[in-house]
């Protein structure tokens, strides 16, 4: 099983690629949603933030918004929500695992906002980071209900820089030239893994010799991922 990280930066379009994936039949871990789910009534982690941040907490679940404001800007609160959240969000992503290894699955996606800043990077075998300028970024961050220019400043500045992601990662695609590149560059990627290993086979540019090795039974004759 091949196991495929995907992120990017806030406003960068990583959202739109998961639902590519899911569209194209990949089995997708979201890591938002899990914590979505981890807050909601009665979730795994709404003792644990009431007992930090009990003005968060109303009527069995937390308000995400109410939260937000408690830890903007105060670095310690959010150290500490973290501590709560990440355990139990990778404990969700394992267990995810597990299952689509049980169903000898040849592709999974796990979508991971802070993959690289929580360490994420080292349960998956390649990243994918999704990319668009900084003004296209600003913009649609900006279009968000109760979003400002402070907490947009303030989520990113807690981000890894998009320049770093870039270099860092296996893939890059880009978000900011329409949809229909998008798709197309991920549905290379997925044809590679579903079609099966072929005479004459392309290894995706750029992927390092020891996860070649592991993408190598997957691989697809004259299918090229789009970089």
């Amino acid at each position: 099983m091949f196991i495929l990280g995907l992120t990017g930066s806030i406003g960068m379009g990583k959202s739109t690629a998961a639902a590519m994936f899911r569209r194209l039949g990949v089995p997708l871990h979201d890591a938002d949603a899990a914590v979505h789910r981890l807050m909601d009534h009665n979730g795994a982690a709404v003792a644990a933030i009431a007992a930090l941040f009990p003005k968060a907490v109303q009527s069995g679940r937390v308000n995400r918004k109410e939260l937000g404001d408690e830890v903007l800007g105060k670095p310690e609160k959010l150290r500490q929500l973290e501590q709560i959240l990440h355990p139990l969000v990778r404990r969700e992503m394992q267990a995810f695992l597990a299952r689509q290894a049980l169903l000898r699955r040849k592709l999974v996606v796990l979508d991971i906002p802070l993959l690289y800043e929580t360490g994420g990077d080292g349960f998956c075998d390649a990243v994918l980071v999704v990319s668009c300028p900084g003004f296209l970024q600003q913009q649609r961050v900006l279009k968000r209900p109760g979003m400002t220019r402070e907490k947009f400043n303030s989520i990113r500045n807690k981000q890894i820089s998009d320049l770093e992601k870039r270099a860092r990662a296996d893939f890059v695609v880009p978000t900011g030239l329409g949809k229909r590149l998008t798709l197309r560059s991920i549905r290379n990627l997925v044809a590679l893994s579903y079609n099966g290993a072929q005479t004459g086979s392309k290894i995706p540019e750029g992927l390092p010799e020891q996860k070649q090795r592991k993408f190598l039974p997957y691989l697809s004759k004259s299918i090229r991922l789009q970089r």
